[in-house]
């Protein structure tokens, strides 16, 4: 693990970008590889150079898909990738605490929580039968709002665009639901993206990036 520390969102980005490449051409960095081996210098201190929010799902794992090592990346996993207070409170507990000024909100095709909010949606028309849960409701206004916008004929574009639409509105809580994460991207240059990560290609595309 190379040091990391004083990464701007742009390099941190960049950071990010050629480890997916590694990835997804399945190559492995040596760094990567041989962080297991410095586990004794990052018992006093980690410094990760950026923050990913992911979907809990065991196809996704984020230091794999972005060819990074131990205390590369502080990452919060949870099913759907969705923002509830308590991913809001770790994204901002990492920006303010190790100064990382990279947020990537990463969603993936094939995601079991957008299927379950879509089948929630359209084969229970009216409301749910089944308590739909926590997640789901969550991604349910994303599925909902796309069905009202004439996709709910088409599962499969539904899906597709459900998982971008689900990122964009994460990242979007992320950018202006939290005081001191809309500070820090004001006044020191953090940046919240978000971004896609292609199950079977292995690639991931960062299709929401604010303009600097």
């Amino acid at each position: 693990m190379s040091d990391t520390g004083g990464l701007s969102a742009q390099e941190a980005l960049a950071r990010m970008r050629a480890g997916n490449q590694r990835f997804s051409s399945n190559v492995r960095s040596v760094d990567a590889l041989l962080s297991q081996l410095r586990r004794a210098d990052l018992s006093e201190r980690q410094e990760p150079f950026a923050v990913v929010l992911g979907c809990s799902d065991s196809r996704a794992p984020a230091e794999i898909v972005f060819d990074q090592g131990l205390g590369d990346l502080f990452v919060v996993r949870v099913a759907g990738n969705v923002v509830a207070p308590s991913q809001v409170d770790s994204v901002e507990f990492a920006a303010e605490r190790f100064h990382t000024r990279l947020v990537v909100v990463m969603g993936h095709t094939h995601c079991g929580a957008i299927a379950a909010a879509m089948e929630n949606a359209l084969d229970t028309p009216g409301g749910s039968v089944r308590d739909p849960g926590p997640i789901v409701s969550r991604v349910r206004p994303v599925v909902d709002a796309l069905i009202t916008a004439g996709l709910g004929k088409d599962r499969g574009a539904l899906a597709r665009e459900a998982v971008r639409a689900n990122v964009r509105f994460a990242a979007d809580h992320l950018r202006h639901g939290s005081r001191l994460l809309e500070s820090l991207i004001r006044d020191e240059g953090l940046m919240v993206v978000g971004a896609e990560y292609d199950i079977e290609s292995g690639v991931v595309d960062f299709f929401d990036v604010p303009v600097t």
